[in-house]
């Protein structure tokens, strides 16, 4: 019983139905380690004996809620809280979470006969209608989740993903992020959501934040956004130049137009700066008159800016036409 608190891990059969409650078809938490404060978006929350009746029971009329019974000295636990509470939060509201610490509040584990922890219940409509015991891997938490609150439809990663495309164009990074992650919440290998967060990254200077956010994605990845980024990437690292080297390289083509290594070595600076734009109008002059210069170089090193730029941009949209012009002339 709890008075002795059994430390006890999932049993065999520690499968959602446990308790024998009908699941119900689809339609709060306490801060673990690892896990999200909670109440910091208001569909977790830590409850108390005094309080469970108001955060549970009532709260439970207007949407389910799911209880997780747990202590401070319990490792399943610290594993099963982390993944009820990211599933709960990608549901974004149609389930929320209560949090009861056993050691504090031992009254209503024991009206619930909470024997062993973690144990878990969903409350709808002021009864309990599923639960389970023990730590159970990602996707039977993620299952149990979306029983109660139904999946996030494709409606809806999309709906995000133009959301957070339309912030960043507008220069509206803290939106854009914001929705990149609501996808990532729902789908974490949404590879335009990962290409999209890197690119925020990037555009706020951040290379280093944007290299991780990149890696998130398998190597293997074939999606044009994570392509784009990946190759403006390259570009910034392969262009760590200086003001002051900019301006040489400007120097010496105000002294002579045709100085294709010095216009050359601009647009790569330009390139990793993200000056696309530049830095193809710069490769594209060498290319006008010398198409072969140092082993067709121009040409490779623009149709990676066009890559980094984007397929559908006006910088590769435009600049494939010249180019086209250029080599077919």
């Amino acid at each position: 019983m709890l008075g002795n608190k059994t430390r006890a891990s999932a049993p065999d059969g520690g499968k959602p139905g446990l308790f024998g409650f009908a699941p119900k078809p689809p339609p709060v938490q306490v801060a673990q380690p690892g896990a999200a404060p909670a109440g910091a978006d208001g569909l977790v929350k830590d409850s108390t004996d005094a309080t469970f009746m108001a955060d549970v029971i009532e709260a439970s009329r207007a949407g389910p809620v799911i209880v997780d019974f747990w202590a401070p000295w319990c490792g399943p636990c610290k594993q099963l809280g982390p993944a009820l509470e990211k599933h709960v939060r990608a549901a974004k509201g149609a389930v929320r979470m209560v949090k009861v610490n056993i050691d504090e509040n031992p009254r209503i584990a024991a009206q619930l006969k909470v024997q062993s922890i973690p144990t878990v219940y969903a409350f709808d409509n002021g009864q309990p209608v599923d639960g389970f015991q023990g730590a159970l891997p990602d996707s039977q938490v993620k299952a149990f989740v979306e029983r109660l609150s139904g999946p996030a439809g494709p409606s809806d990663i999309d709906a995000l993903l133009d959301m957070a495309r339309e912030s960043l164009e507008a220069g509206d990074l803290a939106g854009a992020m914001q929705a990149y992650a609501g996808v990532l919440q729902a789908e974490p290998d949404n590879v335009k959501a990962i290409a999209g967060l890197a690119r925020c990254y990037m555009a706020g200077g951040d290379l280093e934040h944007a290299r991780e956010a990149a890696a998130m994605a398998p190597a293997d990845a074939k999606d044009p956004d994570l392509a784009s980024v990946r190759a403006a990437l390259m570009l910034a690292d392969n262009a760590a130049g200086s003001t002051e080297e900019s301006r040489a390289f400007e120097q010496r083509l105000a002294a002579d137009a045709g100085d294709h290594e010095a216009r050359f070595e601009l647009a790569k600076l330009l390139a990793g700066q993200g000056r696309f734009d530049q830095a193809a109008d710069h490769l594209l002059i060498i290319l006008e008159k010398d198409r072969m210069w140092n082993e067709e170089a121009a040409r490779k090193q623009l149709l990676t800016v066009f890559e980094a730029a984007g397929p559908m941009s006006d910088v590769a949209r435009l600049g494939r036409k010249r180019l086209s012009s250029i080599l077919f002339s």
